[in-house]
């Protein structure tokens, strides 16, 4: 245990591993106690069938939560060792049907004991215990059903990475990375038009001087993320907020919410009342990064760009 008090809990798999290796090698011989030639592997498969007498492979899968390509692997071992047979067959392979033969039964009959004494066993052992393991597996089998361990993770990265990227406002020497930026991800998707030419090729005469705003992100210092408000000339709204960009090499680092947050507060601290946007719904992480800041869709408005089929106002 020394190895795990000291790399902690990045060795959860690790550690489950070897307590399941542990099990795993106790149920073998918990079976040879019994006088049962049976592989503990097998347990799922059999219980199943066992219950029901007679099952198909989808069914039993879909019931122990394994892949069928791995609940068909274990039925032919079992066929193999006399304890199961093929039934009623149909025209697909995947729906016959499988059922326990003589040795089968007799076994599901000689492993009731086994079973009881086991439960039994358990039982004693979480009584001693200061935590209910059996309890604690299935409050955690349902938190990372709502959120797996990788999303955890990754998560945690993007926290961790977003501490070092910075919001800064525009100056001169980002003219080329603004441009750039919203030039790469247009280019991907669509193609660039004139309204984005005059934005990207004039940023301080088109949206700087008329009132507006560009806020830039660096991380580690360089320019991987860009957006921006421009005045409007529509009543309703005070600014629009346009041209933001991530680099594809500093995306997963929270810059999408970061530089949205921040144009959110410019426009409040510039005393809008509310602002839109204009996009594409086949941006699908940026469409959701709007809603997550507060944008509803609205309709009708005029737009000078081709590939817009989505609008959105937040109003602040």
């Amino acid at each position: 245990m020394e190895f795990f008090n000291k790399v902690g809990k990045v060795a959860l798999g690790s550690r489950l591993r070897l307590m399941t290796a542990s099990f795993t090698d106790d149920a073998a011989k918990i079976y040879e106690l019994y006088g049962i030639d049976f592989n503990p592997k097998w347990f799922p498969v059999f219980y199943t069938i066992a219950e029901d007498r007679e099952r198909t492979i989808t069914e039993i899968a879909n019931e122990i939560g394994h892949s069928q390509p791995s609940v068909s692997k274990i039925i032919q071992e079992m066929i193999g060792a006399g304890i199961l047979e093929e039934g009623a067959k149909t025209d697909d392979k995947r729906k016959n049907n499988v059922v326990l033969t003589e040795k089968g039964l007799l076994i599901s009959n000689k492993i009731k004991n086994q079973l009881l004494d086991i439960d039994v066993a358990v039982e004693g052992l979480i009584s001693e215990a200061k935590h209910n393991l059996w309890a604690a597996i299935e409050e955690w089998e349902f938190l990372l059903q709502q959120k797996s361990l990788f999303k955890r993770v990754s998560d945690q990265k993007k926290i961790r990475e977003s501490k070092d990227v910075e919001i800064v406002e525009y100056k001169p020497e980002y003219k080329e990375a603004f441009k750039s930026l919203n030039e790469e991800w247009i280019s991907t998707y669509f193609e660039m038009e004139e309204a984005d030419y005059k934005a990207l090729d004039n940023p301080e005469d088109y949206i700087l001087n008329k009132g507006g705003k560009i806020l830039v992100a660096l991380y580690k210092n360089e320019p991987v993320g860009v957006c921006a408000l421009i005045k409007t000339q529509n009543p309703e709204y005070d600014f629009e907020m346009a041209k933001m960009a991530v680099s594809p090499k500093a995306q997963g680092k929270n810059i999408g919410w970061l530089l949205g947050k921040a144009i959110v507060d410019a426009a409040k601290e510039l005393g809008a009342k509310k602002i839109y946007l204009e996009s594409n719904t086949i941006l699908k992480p940026a469409i959701n990064l709007y809603y997550k800041l507060g944008f509803e869709k609205v309709f009708g408005l005029s737009t000078p760009y081709k590939r817009c089929n989505i609008q959105m106002e937040l109003v602040l």
